[in-house]
């Protein structure tokens, strides 16, 4: 077996990465890709990247359809949130207890058979808002349960000098599902119709539940005490991040850039408003468009990643830049330069995942990483919904452009003022 798929956890021998130069040193890494157990990983990420999109328009599109109420839409995204939160804390560590190949094939075949009932639902013309909350929210539940599996797998397959390198393919392909998938639904949805999307979906999944059985088998490393997945493993887990700082701090990196920076809660009022001039539907898919589009660029020209050892610095500057470019964001009255703005937050966004995925997959041990892990999908997940509140709110209070200004000038203030009292995510490097 290649000892890139060894479950041993031992490293490759090579401690640097081969210099690579010209255009190719600006280019994503795609040195990953070569490890035949990360490229199956890999391939299965990209069929969920754009399927699991499918799904996200139906749903909402199906609920609005029978309701005709976006605050129904809205109710049915909380109702996901639930599970997706308890589930990932409970999936991260059950993935620090079991063979995460296995846990991987149960969860993906799980999603796979929710996306199925969703065709079923539709496909009867049910017409039931509760169905599709209780099925959204079983779905989350797997995603919950196989996001930390997935992630906490790529440091058993990559060396850890291509660590940044494989969450930049991931990433990206992940940012480029969020454009291409509603832009795919959009078109199929007059063609083949609503409950069609489901059943692609579906279809897809089996692409996916083949992949991960081709993967190495991935269980718990020599030594590690065997235990049950519960309450006390959880809590645990927030021990450990509690008394390893530079953790904490790449957590609350995200939470500072996404609960006080993340704007999307006043796209449509900022299209309907200040940039109505333009046609307010063109604003509105390009204010979304923006902010993904950018970290596909960003993923794509990541190749000097692999060479960066400051991860801490990394992530601080990219959460600063972040800032900067919200804040430019919401001073501008221009179409264009508000989107080029969020173009400029999606690179920086994409810097800071790479980064923060790095420092969690190589500062926790094995037996942690599921956790840590299952903390990570909780907060990508939490931070932008807490921000539409806030945002939400503040844009009512004073306005949508002082709020998402402001709200940009607090996560470089908050980020310089962390980064300057707590050194060790400055001195973090690998």
């Amino acid at each position: 077996m290649d000892t890139s798929e060894s479950t041993t956890g031992q490293r490759d021998p090579e401690a640097e990465p081969p210099r690579r130069r010209g255009w190719r040193r600006w280019a994503m890494d795609t040195r990953p890709l070569r490890r035949p157990a990360y490229r199956r990983l890999w391939v299965s990420t990209i069929v969920t990247a754009v399927g699991s999109q499918l799904t996200a328009v139906a749903v909402p599109k199906q609920i609005y359809d029978i309701t005709g109420s976006s605050a129904w839409v809205g109710a049915a995204s909380m109702a996901g949130l639930v599970p997706l939160i308890v589930f990932a804390l409970w999936g991260g560590a059950i993935a620090d207890t079991m063979d995460r190949r296995k846990l991987l094939l149960i969860t993906n075949s799980g999603i796979a058979v929710t996306s199925l009932l969703f065709w079923l639902q539709a496909f009867a013309g049910l017409e039931s808002v509760a169905a599709l909350m209780v099925l959204l929210a079983l779905q989350q539940a797997f995603w919950g349960l196989n996001a930390p599996a997935r992630n906490a797998s790529i440091a058993r397959l990559v060396p850890e000098h291509e660590l940044p390198a494989a969450n930049a393919l991931g990433s990206t392909v992940m940012q480029t599902g969020q454009v291409a998938g509603p832009l795919l639904a959009g078109a199929l949805i007059p063609v083949v119709g609503l409950p069609e999307l489901y059943l692609i979906d579906a279809l897809a999944l089996c692409v996916t539940v083949w992949a991960v059985y081709r993967l190495p088998s991935l269980p718990p490393l020599a030594g590690t005490a065997l235990r049950r997945a519960g309450v006390k493993e959880i809590a645990a887990g927030f021990r450990y991040i509690s008394g390893h700082t530079v953790l904490l701090l790449s957590f609350l990196a995200d939470i500072v850039a996404m609960v006080l920076g993340m704007p999307r809660a006043l796209f449509p009022q900022l299209a309907a408003q200040t940039y109505a001039p333009y046609g307010e539907g063109l604003a509105l898919g390009l204010l979304f468009a923006a902010i993904p589009i950018g970290a596909v660029l960003g993923g794509l020209f990541s190749g000097t990643f692999s060479r960066a050892r400051r991860h801490g610095w990394m992530v601080i500057g990219a959460v600063v830049v972040w800032g900067v470019a919200i804040t430019g964001f919401g001073l501008s009255g221009s179409l264009w330069v508000a989107v080029a703005f969020l173009v400029v937050a999606g690179v920086a966004d994409m810097v800071s995942m790479v980064f923060r995925g790095a420092i969690l997959l190589s500062a926790a041990t094995d037996e942690m990483r599921g956790r840590m892990q299952g903390v990570f999908t909780v907060v990508v997940a939490g931070g932008p919904r807490l921000a539409d509140v806030l945002h939400g709110t503040a844009g009512s209070a004073f306005g949508p452009r002082t709020a998402v200004a402001g709200g940009g000038l607090l996560v470089v203030l908050v980020m310089l003022a962390l980064a300057a009292a707590v050194p060790a995510l400055r001195r973090y490097r690998v």
